[in-house]
């Protein structure tokens, strides 16, 4: 296939290479680019021979950067709008089911991340937004009106903070005499509790604009949905690459592929071992390991960004799809929960 080179691309995705690696051979293949962004590795998988890619992203922003590269791609590159929950469908819409690849890219895009309006960053001020389709409620929206146990119980089980209550309730204070609507704002109240930034330290805002962003955004049900689209839209011998970049996102994709390569559960001598459906993905053969895929040195120099990404990749086998338990995936409900 002819490579597709409409300009660069103004950011790289992470593992790139390893992800190339883990869906090969792409000549000639239906793949879908479930988190499009800013087309990096639509752009790639096309270079690599694929014989036609649906790219899916629910930015509106990155649709219509996209359009340059669906030009250039005479044909090749179908780019939709829609969450990759929805991937199966979407694609059997465009005629283009069952695929051979499907690469997910999850959390926020450097493009969202860099541009200050868009009110998904810490480090310079914009409108609180992280809205990722630019539709529904906004970061604003939430710290401005859920109540305070509320508040705390999704900085607990989103960002994994420890300090959620003590944030919770320094924000509720503020929002009394003046709602929130900036990020600096945001930033400002949670440094007053936590201290500001130490040299060599995470920011102290990282876990409760991680977890305002999953919640705004419905990230991890997403995830799920998404897993489980692939699963049904794969053919046999088709390729699952996902790459995260936190631990509940990780989490969940390991358990997803673990539980769908699995051919066995475990017994003891009390209670006999229990069957198990057929398994859906394979982990073995070709892929080295079931430990995730990370960034070596060279590319850790050039892209910090890709210290904390993770690949995890199977193969798809000739078993049916199978229903989706998102408890026994292990994704976070905020019902129930106490920080």
């Amino acid at each position: 296939m002819t490579a597709v080179e409409p300009g660069a691309a103004p950011h790289i995705p992470v593992l790139m290479a390893e992800v190339l690696s883990a869906l090969a051979p792409l000549d000639g293949a239906v793949a879908i680019d479930g988190t499009f962004g800013a087309g990096g590795y639509s752009r790639a998988m096309l270079a690599a021979g694929a014989g036609r890619v649906i790219a899916i992203d629910r930015d509106p922003t990155a649709i219509e950067a996209g359009a340059a590269l669906v030009e250039a791609s005479a044909g090749r590159l179908t780019l939709l709008s829609g969450t990759f929950s929805e991937l199966d469908r979407l694609a059997a819409e465009a005629g283009a089911a069952p695929v051979d690849a499907v690469v997910l890219d999850i959390g926020v895009s450097s493009m969202q991340l860099d541009r200050a309006e868009r009110g998904f960053s810490f480090r310079a001020d914009g409108p609180l937004d992280m809205r990722m389709s630019l539709a529904g409620p906004t970061a604003a929206d939430v710290v401005n009106t859920l109540p305070v146990k509320e508040l705390a119980r999704l900085f607990w089980i989103y960002g994994e903070e420890k300090q959620s209550m003590r944030i919770a309730r320094a924000i509720a204070a503020r929002r009394e005499s003046q709602p929130f609507g900036r990020t600096a704002e945001l930033v400002s109240t949670i440094e007053s509790v936590l201290g500001g930034k130490r040299f060599g330290e995470m920011h102290p805002a990282t876990r409760a604009f991680q977890a305002i962003r999953i919640h705004v955004n419905g990230e991890l049900d997403e995830l799920s949905d998404a897993l489980a689209a692939a699963e049904r839209v794969l053919k046999p011998g088709g390729r699952l690459a996902v790459v995260t970049f936190h631990s509940l996102e990780d989490r969940i994709v390991k358990r997803f592929l673990a539980d769908r390569s699995r051919e066995r559960a475990g017994g003891s001598r009390h209670r006999p071992e229990a069957t198990v459906p057929p398994a859906t993905f394979s982990l073995s053969g070709r892929l080295e390991g079931r430990q995730p895929v990370e960034a070596g040195e060279a590319e850790l120099a050039v892209n910090p960004r890709a210290r904390s990404a993770k690949l995890r990749f199977g193969i798809r086998t000739e078993a049916p799809a199978r229903p989706l338990d998102r408890a026994a995936l292990g994704v976070p409900s905020l019902s129930g929960e106490r920080p």
